[in-house]
């Protein structure tokens, strides 16, 4: 019985991590079916399947342009600076055209490019413009705004600044668009302010849009998912690049959507969620559309009506989407059933990495502790193992024995264990009882952003990234195999002691291409465990 249990749960956490190394798709899961998260299949009237083509009447968009020149036309940059990040807006459609992060780089090395949020290849569809599908009047989304400032710098700043775009077609309706920037936050305030100019009432709505390039020749990292994401009725919806197509809209509730890579995020955040839609779609142009549409309303005239939104673009850091409070922390994906591991595990690491300014150091500091924590589970493992193991000649006699009445065996075999005063479960008890702490640890160390980049010692630079000499998985596997040689054996046929031999096989395959902080945790709980072995193996001769 001891030795089945002990070998099912090895196997079937070298099934749970092969299946996610080989086979898993991005481990988000989309939750509920799509109907669930609100989806619904009727379109607002006025969109076509093409991408800001809008089949409403309105204002020939040729008139809102004045085209004196190609400058005029082309639009005109004002560059946004601030601590955390500088950003290009553009006049043309008053978008966002870059969006650079200072304390983040592509890799490594020191002049590498700094982490760019905003791509969008060949294409003027800037993200953050603001379309009217469903108004009286439809404004194009290249309409040229004027801004009021030709730069806007906060670096220094105690308080915000704002940057406001407006536009008007006289005699109809007047746009500004307001955006307000912090020194101290990766989020900012917009406001899309609309004024009715004409003498009837003006029906409108909002579609505030984020637009991405996404290279069908990039490679993305198989455990993480980069695509459209969004968090509705309280669920985190998230969409496959490859799957997405004609325009489709979920909702209403929703709290927040947009674009996220592994590290990264870019989320816009209504004011209103309970009246909002949240759509995804994709082009020819290999162009991922996210949008959120708000809630309809009338203006009567000579009146003005608004939308507010929020918009995050920033780094997956728990505490900095958190502190947006509207569940943007559900962005990184712990896992359901480990996320209450895996935040107290990542907070145990940063507070220690505090006073080591070094994560590779933390991680092995935080191995210690957690192994400590576990040690007396352990020596009872241990215990039970080599008591176990004392009774295989026994058990073999009353197998020949008995072979051929299982119920006697089953019956005489128990009546050993409790003459002996051995428990067969608990040698794999303990083991159990580790394994969501092992999974909340590697949850924490797979998606959190604060190993990036994060050097170690020598060739380790990055414990984010595997390990490009393939040293500390190889390293691993013989500490497990060394580990396997200590252990007492849990008996069982020579086909179940093969099996048991190459699991350090397996897993040193297994870990060639994970993260080098998880094979590092790995690794010196190995060398932890062979210690103890040791131990308990002199005390207990």
């Amino acid at each position: 019985m001891d030795k089945r249990t002990l070998l099912a749960v090895v196997l079937s956490l070298a099934v749970l991590m092969g299946y996610q190394y080989f086979f898993q798709a991005p481990p988000r899961t989309p939750g509920e079916p799509v109907q669930d998260a609100g989806k619904t299949e009727n379109i607002p009237q006025g969109i076509t399947g093409d991408q800001g083509t809008h089949a409403t009447p309105g204002i020939d968009r040729r008139k809102s342009l004045t085209k004196k020149d190609e400058d005029k036309v082309a639009g005109k940059d004002v560059v946004v600076e601030g601590p955390l990040y500088a950003a290009i807006f553009s006049s043309r459609g008053a978008g966002l055209k870059s969006f650079k992060l200072k304390d983040y780089r592509k890799d490594m090395d020191k002049d590498s490019p700094l982490v760019e949020l905003v791509n969008v290849g060949e294409s003027t569809d800037y993200p953050l413009t603001i379309t009217f599908p469903e108004s009286s009047i439809d404004i194009p989304t290249d309409v040229i705004y004027e801004s009021n400032l030709d730069s806007v710098d906060f670096t220094d700043a105690v308080n915000g600044k704002t940057l406001i775009f407006s536009w008007s077609y006289p005699g109809e309706i007047s746009v500004d668009k307001i955006y307000t920037f912090y020194p101290d936050r990766y989020s900012f305030d917009l406001e899309v302010r609309l004024t009715n100019l004409s003498d009837d009432t003006f029906k409108e709505n909002a579609l505030i849009e984020w637009n991405r390039y996404v290279d069908p020749s990039e490679k993305t990292d198989r455990y993480s998912h980069e695509g459209p994401i969004s968090y509705v009725k309280d669920k985190v919806v998230s969409e496959k690049v490859k799957k997405l197509g004609a325009r489709e809209f979920s909702g209403p509730d929703v709290s927040w959507g947009g674009f996220e890579t592994k590290y990264f995020i870019a989320a816009m955040i209504p004011e209103q969620p309970s009246l909002t839609n949240f759509m995804v779609s994709k082009d020819s142009r290999d162009m991922v559309f996210t949008a959120l549409e708000g809630p309809k309303s009338i203006i009567p005239p000579s009146q003005s009506g608004s939308f507010r939104y929020s918009l995050y673009l920033g780094p997956k850091k728990y505490s900095n989407l958190k502190a947006q409070t509207v569940g943007l922390e559900n962005s990184i994906d712990f896992g359901s059933w480990v996320k209450w591991l895996a935040l107290p595990l990542l907070t145990a690491l940063n507070w220690i990495h505090k006073y080591v300014n070094n994560y590779g150091v933390a991680i092995i500091i935080l191995t210690i502790l957690v192994k400590l924590i576990f040690w007396p589970l352990g020596n009872i493992s241990y215990k039970s193992m080599r008591g176990m193991q004392k009774l295989q000649p026994k058990m073999k006699e009353l197998q020949e024995k008995y072979k051929d009445d299982k119920a006697k065996l089953q019956q005489e075999t128990m009546a050993l264990y409790r003459t002996n005063k051995v428990n067969p479960m608990s040698g794999c008890f303990p083991m159990v009882i580790q394994l969501p702490v092992f999974f909340g640890l590697y949850r924490a160390l797979l998606y959190s952003i604060e190993l990036r980049h994060a050097p170690f010692i020598f060739w380790i630079q990055d414990l984010s990234a595997k390990d490009p000499y393939y040293i500390t998985p190889i390293v691993m596997g013989a500490t497990m195999f060394l580990q396997q040689r200590m252990s007492p054996a849990p008996g069982g046929n020579e086909m179940q002691a093969k099996m048991m031999m190459w699991m350090p096989v397996i897993f040193t395959f297994l870990f060639l291409n994970f993260p080098s902080g998880l094979v590092i945790y790995w690794l010196f709980n190995n060398v932890l465990s062979i210690g103890q072995q040791y131990y308990i193996n002199k005390k207990n001769p």
